[in-house]
């Protein structure tokens, strides 16, 4: 072993250890704070719930709610779902308290303690779920941009008895699990004593590496270990195989003396490395390197992540407005709006 080999081994070595002592040390704060942070409350006279309840938990610096939000809020109540707005913000913009109070079922306030696995087991816990005639449970969240279309055809294939517990998508990154942004339970899910642990043992850990391993990646295999069916609607086989199926040769036509358009350039290196990646066996992040795929096959979001950080380099990501706009007939001039707010620090 080379000198470069032993250094790279001993980082390795040391990032493991701070990983572990980082985890360590959230798990001992989480278990000294308390879950319960819900400070309001809306309406005054209670939170009356129908069977089917949509936790959607949000934050914002500042109290604000986007408003794409009030479009997708608007949809999932208009579906016959009770939503319950649950802000982490520890404070909520009056106005938009009014109109999320003519949309939802109620309206949580709390402080900002536990990330978003810790305001859902506050809700559920605050609003005694499951009631005894509660047959749905549904945990979502803002870090989404759309939907850029209606969502009611993608909440009528939540079916219940193929699978007990549904998630839009999975990914295999760190281990198998439906992507927590939304998670669908249904009735013997919500009933299972895998449910019920689950939600009981979240602690408001201070790590957000806590959180996406311990909960986002734990939720998915506390379910399956609990005898339970879980699926996504867009699954990741589905997905992998249109990429095996994507032709090439459409990026490459160039004109004689003329330059590749840099899109179809990014289009196609994209795939490349997509292909690439799917012979390896590593897992790919379904909301962002197969995004174009995603919105293609009928699915209604963006990844905030993805177009405001793009963290992990997707390569094709810059056409998005434009396939918004001439694919699917979609304005993305709310997203654009968005984008411009995040920019300029009005929002996370």
């Amino acid at each position: 072993m080379n000198t470069a080999q032993l250094l790279r081994a001993a980082w390795r070595i040391l990032s493991d250890a701070c990983n572990l002592a980082t985890m360590s040390v959230a798990a001992v704060l989480g278990r000294l704070r308390n879950p319960h942070q819900v400070i309001v409350r809306k309406p005054d006279q209670g939170i009356a719930l129908g069977p089917r309840v949509v936790l959607f938990l949000h934050w914002d610096r500042g109290g604000r709610v986007r408003e794409a939000l009030f479009d997708y809020i608007g949809q999932l109540a208009a579906s016959g779902r009770s939503v319950v707005f649950v802000t982490n913000a520890g404070e909520l913009d009056p106005i938009a308290e009014v109109r999320l109070l003519a949309l939802c079922a109620g309206i949580l306030v709390r402080r900002n303690i536990g990330y978003d696995f810790g305001g859902w087991r506050d809700a559920i816990e605050t609003l005694d779920l499951p009631q005894a005639g509660t047959e749905e449970i549904i945990i979502a969240n803002d870090s989404i941009f759309g939907p850029v279309r209606p969502i009611d055809s993608m909440l009528l294939r939540l079916d219940y008895d193929e699978a007990d517990v549904w998630g839009l998508t999975e990914s295999w990154q760190r281990r198998y699990h439906l992507q927590s942004y939304f998670v669908a339970f249904g009735p013997r899910a919500i009933r299972s004593p895998a449910f019920r642990s689950f939600w009981s043992g979240v602690i408001p850990a201070p790590s957000k590496a806590y959180v996406i391993g311990k909960y986002e990646v734990g939720l998915t295999q506390a379910m399956i270990r609990g005898g339970l069916r879980v699926a996504a609607l867009w699954s990741y086989e589905a997905l992998t195989r249109q990429i095996t199926r994507d032709q090439l040769a459409p990026y490459l036509d160039i004109e004689p003396g003329g330059r590749a358009d840099p899109h179809d350039l990014t289009r196609w290196l994209h795939i490349l490395r997509l292909r690439d990646a799917i012979a390896r066996r590593r897992p790919l992040n379904p909301t962002s390197d197969l995004w174009r795929h995603l919105l293609l096959s009928g699915y209604p979001f963006i990844k905030r992540e993805l177009l405001r950080d793009n963290p992990t380099k997707v390569e094709d990501i810059g056409d998005w407005a434009d396939l918004l706009r001439d694919e699917l007939g979609a304005d993305p001039a709310p997203i654009l709006a968005d984008l411009r707010m995040m920019l300029r620090g009005a929002a996370p």
